[in-house]
C-alpha cells in the first residue's frame, strides 16, 4: 500500500536518513556469534519470503532480527504513545506486522523453520538467542532424521 508523504522536521528527517535495512548493529552481532558456533549462513537472503536477515540453509532456519519499532515491539501500549504523523505509523507498523506474519506462514509451508529476535533480546541476552537457535537445529535435524525411509526389510544382518 502506498503511504501519504511524511510531514517532518529537518532534524527528523536527517536522523530517518541514518536508518538502514542492512546489516545493523544486532543483526552483526548476532551473525559473528553463530560464525563462531560453526554454523555457516546466507546473509539478507532474498529467495525465501521476508529476506531474512540470516538463513541456515542447511537445517532450513530463517532468522529475522526485527527493530522493536518498526516490527511493533509491544505495539498496543506503544501505538498510544505515538505523536506525529499518528495514522501513517499505525498503518505502517500495523502493514509490517501482518507482512511478517504472512512471511512466517510461506516459510513454515515451504519446510523452513523462522525465528525472531527484537534487537534488544540479541544485546541483551545473545547466549539466550543463541540457544534457540541452536534448539530450532536440533529440531530440524530430529525431523530431517524422521522423515528418512528406513532400511528395507530385505536387509539381512546375518549377510554380513
Amino acid at each position: 500500500m502506498k503511504h501519504q508523504k511524511l510531514k517532518t522536521t529537518p532534524a527528523i528527517s536527517k536522523r530517518m536518513s541514518h536508518v538502514h535495512l542492512k546489516k545493523g548493529k544486532a543483526e552483526t552481532i548476532l551473525a559473528k556469534a553463530l560464525w563462531h558456533c560453526g554454523y555457516r549462513y546466507r546473509l539478507n537472503y532474498k529467495k525465501l519470503p521476508g529476506s531474512p536477515d540470516i538463513a541456515i540453509t542447511t537445517y532450513q532456519i530463517a532468522i529475522f532480527v526485527d527493530g522493536e519499532f518498526w516490527h511493533g515491539y509491544d505495539w498496543k501500549n506503544k501505538k498510544e504513545k505515538l505523536k506525529s504523523n499518528r495514522e501513517f505509523w499505525i498503518e505502517k507498523i500495523e502493514e509490517n506486522i501482518q507482512r511478517d506474519i504472512r512471511n512466517d506462514k510461506l516459510l513454515l509451508s515451504s519446510g523452513w523453520i523462522p525465528l525472531h529476535f527484537w534487537e534488544k533480546e540479541i544485546n541483551k541476552d545473545l547466549d539466550g538467542c543463541i540457544q534457540v537457535v541452536q534448539d530450532a537445529i536440533l529440531q530440524a535435524e530430529t525431523q530431517r532424521c524422521e522423515d528418512k525411509e528406513p532400511l528395507s526389510s530385505d536387509f539381512d544382518l546375518t549377510d554380513l
